[in-house]
């Protein structure tokens, strides 16, 4: 027992989902995102207690246990936003144990890396006392995200540090975005780990080879997310099932589809899902279906785990007006 106990602070961040607009919101065209607090990254931050260890930050998370300076290449980018976080807290780099827990898979295109960004930062800013603007959360959210994605647009910590649906533009700031009928989505992971830099990296270097062919479906893919918007603000669900349909298509087209994706969708559909693709960067990751209601969106969790989905989120989407 401590006379005093330990300082400490907790923070969250949720996932994201991409409805539509993956891969051509880096060529300039709009996306649409939604917030998806069905999971959530933790950060705890405390005061390190043994004083033999007071010198150093201590990570307690599932990938790496140990002092801050000597964590795994794969936590670059977060050991680097934890680093610049504190220089701009003008804090020391020692005597901390910062906790992270995330129930977002990584590398499935569900916001993990940027939702735990989000909340280190926040559990940081939360643990000295100090208030933090969205515009610093989202710099210092950027040095992990870069590490993570090479080049991101920004979309997954725009969406992940947002409680609203959003439309968003490269470098343009986000904008919410109205919904006027409350919808069901089924989030079904494929169980495999999505492959976004390489995927990324293949569209450009399709680009390269084939450029009107693959300007061709980045153009249609804008128009497609422009009709899903509008078929959002009117509460069609029909026709927006019809674009995310057209989406997934698309994205077939340029290669970042597989095969596990594409039995998810062909199963969604024969189960009557209005419309089903890819969300995030595909190449593996998950799939997200619309159901007609909330007792459809039961029957297609079941048809999708049946199918081998490793795990499936039932989503309600609410209307925002």
């Amino acid at each position: 027992m401590y006379d005093n106990p330990p300082k400490e602070s907790v923070s969250h961040a949720h996932g994201k989902l991409i409805m539509v607009g993956e891969h051509s919101v880096v060529y300039g065209q709009p996306a649409i995102a939604l917030p998806f607090p069905v999971i959530e990254a933790t950060s705890i931050v405390k005061e390190l207690v043994n004083l033999e260890l007071t010198p150093k930050i201590m990570i307690d998370s599932l990938y790496f246990t140990g002092s801050l300076e000597e964590a795994p290449r794969k936590m670059s980018g977060i050991s680097a936003c934890i680093l610049a976080t504190l220089e701009t807290l003008d804090e020391k780099s020692a005597g901390l144990e910062i906790h992270l827990s995330s129930t977002i898979p990584v590398g499935r295109g569900l916001g993990s890396s940027a939702a735990v960004a989000i909340a280190i930062v926040k559990s940081l800013f939360s643990y000295y006392e100090k208030e933090l603007s969205h515009e610093t959360l989202m710099t210092l959210v950027q040095i992990a995200e870069k590490d993570a994605h090479g080049n991101p647009s920004g979309i997954d910590m725009a969406a992940a540090s947002r409680d609203f649906p959003i439309w968003f533009q490269k470098e343009q700031e986000p904008l919410p975005l109205e919904i006027s009928a409350t919808f069901y989505l089924i989030v079904a992971d494929t169980g495999q780990v999505g492959k976004t830099r390489m995927a990324v990296e293949s569209i450009r270097d399709k680009y390269q080879l084939n450029p009107v062919e693959t300007k061709h479906s980045i153009d249609l893919l804008g128009d497609i997310t422009y009709t899903a918007k509008d078929a959002l603000l009117n509460g069609d669900l029909a026709i927006l099932g019809s674009a995310l349909n057209a989406a997934q298509k698309e994205l077939a087209s340029l290669g970042v589809s597989d095969e596990g994706i594409d039995n998810l969708v062909e199963v969604a559909r024969a189960t009557g899902a209005l419309g089903a693709k890819l969300t995030g960067g595909g190449r593996g990751g998950c799939v997200i279906a619309l159901a007609k209601d909330a007792n459809h969106a039961s029957e297609l969790a079941q048809a999708l785990e049946a199918a081998g989905a490793y795990q499936t989120w039932n989503y309600e989407v609410e209307k925002t007006n």
